[in-house]
């Protein structure tokens, strides 16, 4: 397989626009957040999803990418609202899996851009999932509707393999290569494939890769399902550069499931050495809080309406 090349950018903003948790007074934490100041007007809400609008800068030229679109219907909408923000100018909308607290205003976000626009996701997104948990039953859970997308104005671009957006200047990764020995994806995950329930590997987990210039690598992942540490080194494969500058988005270590996984984890990342790691989503408090332990100047208590300026 040929690598896409990645071109490097000045500068990345990465605005959070929808997460789990909201703070409107938390100061900023270190020189690349930026804090929406104080304003009793402005109500953000937060849920358990994931959205994040990606403008990358180089040259004269300014590139727009969002990546996923929250749980509800609700959340994204007004976000955008309170934030002053729209979908207008964005180029291109990535899916980064296929699960309902990432794809909750997917319409809405391919309406909201006024024209037909790329939608990049994986084939499996698509393919109809449940939870099956031992003493608790089989939850089907919600998955996009193709032909309801097309009808809003989605270009769907499936693919499996990395490939490049905003004139080459970002890299989505594609199915994420499984090598580390602990980080073996979400327990109790099932996927229909040729009219049967098998276990869900959850193959369409990818990322965004943003090279910006002198600094390195910036990996943002949506629940990072093939695991963040796998995330990141399958990054820096395709990209060609092993210098990571931040890693951001859900981590997918809440819950006891995963927290054998957490101290393997923080260990891989300390010994990537990211200048900047900013948990979010899934990544669950115990997993966030070890991680501020750990990483002190490294780690960024993420809040909803943040710009991440790299």
């Amino acid at each position: 397989m040929t690598e896409p090349s990645l071109k490097p950018a000045d500068r990345v903003g990465i605005t959070v626009l929808v997460d789990n948790y909201s703070d409107l007074l938390q100061p900023p934490i270190a020189d690349v957040d930026r804090r929406l100041p104080y304003d009793p007007k402005r109500q953000l809400l937060a849920e358990h999803g994931l959205s994040c609008l990606v403008r990358i800068f180089a040259g004269k030229k300014e590139h727009a990418i969002l990546l996923d679109t929250g749980l509800s219907c609700e959340c994204l909408p007004w976000n955008l609202r309170q934030l002053g923000f729209s979908l207008a100018g964005i180029e291109a909308l990535v899916l980064s899996h296929g699960h309902y607290d990432h794809t909750g205003s997917l319409g809405y976000a391919v309406a909201g851009a006024g024209r037909q626009v790329p939608l990049i996701v994986h084939p499996d997104a698509f393919r109809p999932r449940r939870l099956n948990i031992p003493g608790q039953g089989i939850f089907d859970l919600p998955v996009p509707d193709a032909v309801e997308l097309k009808k809003a104005g989605a270009d769907i671009k499936m693919r499996r393999e990395p490939s490049t957006l905003a004139a080459g200047h970002l890299l989505v990764t594609g199915e994420v290569e499984r090598k580390t020995a602990f980080e073996k994806g979400m327990p109790n995950a099932e996927i229909e494939r040729d009219g049967a329930w098998v276990t869900d590997a959850i193959l369409d987990d990818q990322a965004l890769v943003i090279s910006v210039k002198d600094k390195g690598l910036v990996v943002l992942s949506g629940c990072a399902h093939a695991g963040i540490v796998n995330t990141v080194e399958y990054a820096r494969k395709i990209a060609g550069i092993d210098r990571v500058h931040a890693v951001l988005g859900g981590f997918h270590l809440s819950g006891k499931a995963f927290e054998p996984v957490i101290p393997p984890t923080i260990a891989a990342l300390k010994e990537i050495g990211p200048d900047y790691l900013v948990p979010m989503h899934c990544t669950g408090w115990a997993a966030i809080s070890r991680f501020m332990a750990a990483m002190p100047q490294k780690c960024i208590l993420n809040t909803v309406g943040t710009t991440y300026v790299f």
